[in-house]
């Protein structure tokens, strides 16, 4: 009898211990690979801002002169996001053309076109409740009120930039703080020269050296938009299984405790899974399923625009020479933009309930007609840049 009692407890240990050493070992090596892409992700911006360099030379401004129109720059980082589906590729980008010559001015339209781009997403999410009535409803108004919100905030501040500029200045000015003043390079706080160099220079020297420099430039600054696609892919997967469950355990624990509480852990899962996409659609079914109100997941996905900001702000740390300083500039102005838009639009009730109306009114009408949701998207998202682009330049804005 003692020793049939006893036999059972001693598998059961080491059958217990097995589970948590085998655990742990995959999740140190997912986060050995998401460090791994994080530097790929620096050399890729490195990549495009030598690359343009080099093909352009001292033409840059005259190569970006297509996008010299505010307009042009806000439809070119809308379709853009829209069509990738990642603002922070999106940003990232455009922070490797700064570094390579495109002028900030140019660049802050674009980077608010992304915000817009970036929302197509929780609408496709949405329609996997188009059969359930109700639940539709609820769904489409959770995605499209990020959508209002972005369209409000680029009505207003892009109007106030291209009259003041005083996003550009803003972004200056701190950059300038942060590394000290200087207005040419990034000089001592660029830590991160000394290990994205000599992967630059070898696409450079050794794989691309016998090309002439256009050809070298363009290769190498297509090699790294090509790079980043995939780092961000694949790091949002990563993420996504390292985090999403905590994220779901934040999102449960925040939501509906108030307005500050819910932008906060929107602010916080979207810096932990590297995309506001995700963030904003983890909260979709929820409220779809009635366990969130549309007022209590706004200012959640109001959160999601700040985290958002942090892969910007990341790929500049990868420039470097005169231009570095801009890089940095520009993803500060992402991120400056975001917050108040936030502080401004939120702040004020008579703003704050315009997207609140906008996606109620609107996901009434989806329930009435499925056809509006195709409609709305193609509208907002591609017909309405179209539009815009072209009355401006008959308008030589």
């Amino acid at each position: 009898m003692t020793a049939t009692t006893t036999h059972p407890a001693q598998h059961a240990a080491p059958e217990a211990s097995i589970p948590q050493s085998s655990t742990a070992g995959p999740g140190w090596t997912k986060w050995a690979q998401v460090a791994g892409l994080v530097y790929l992700l620096l050399v890729a911006v490195s990549l495009i801002g030598s690359g343009f360099k080099i093909s352009a030379g001292d033409q840059a401004k005259e190569l970006f002169a297509f996008a010299s129109n505010p307009v042009a720059g806000l439809v070119i980082g809308t379709v853009a996001t829209a069509l990738i589906q990642s603002s922070s590729t999106v940003t990232s980008i455009i922070v490797g053309l700064v570094a390579g010559g495109l002028p900030v001015s140019i660049a802050i339209p674009m980077v608010m076109g992304a915000n817009i781009g970036t929302t197509i997403t929780n609408t496709i999410v949405s329609l996997g409740h188009v059969r359930r009535g109700d639940e539709f409803r609820r769904a489409f108004a959770a995605a499209t009120i990020h959508d209002f919100f972005n369209l409000l905030s680029v009505a207003i501040f892009l109007p106030l930039e291209i009259m003041f500029g005083f996003l550009e200045k803003m972004g200056a000015g701190l950059a300038g703080l942060l590394v000290g003043g200087d207005p040419m390079d990034m000089g001592g706080f660029n830590f991160i020269k000394p290990i994205v160099k000599p992967p630059v220079k070898f696409v450079e020297n050794s794989v691309l050296g016998g090309l002439p420099d256009m050809a070298t430039g363009v290769l190498m600054a297509l090699l790294g938009i090509v790079t980043i696609f995939v780092v961000i892919t694949l790091i949002g997967k990563l993420l996504k299984s390292l985090m999403v469950g905590k994220a779901k355990d934040i999102l449960h624990s925040a939501v509906g405790r108030g307005p500050i509480s819910g932008i906060t852990s929107g602010t916080m899962i979207t810096v932990l899974v590297q995309s506001s996409s995700t963030t904003t659609s983890l909260i979709v079914p929820l409220a779809g399923s009635g366990v969130f109100s549309l007022r209590q997941i706004y200012p959640f996905t109001l959160g999601a625009n700040i985290g958002t900001c942090i892969t910007a702000l990341l790929a500049a740390t990868a420039v470097t020479g005169p231009n570095a300083i801009f890089a940095l500039q520009i993803a500060l102005i992402h991120l400056i933009y975001n917050f108040l838009g936030v502080i401004f639009i939120y702040g004020m009730p008579f703003l704050r309930d315009i997207p609140l109306w906008a996606a109620n009114k609107l996901a009434e009408a989806t329930l009435k007609n499925k056809l509006y949701v195709i409609g709305y998207v193609l509208t907002v998202f591609f017909v309405t840049p179209l539009v815009l682009i072209s009355g401006s330049n008959f308008l030589n804005i």
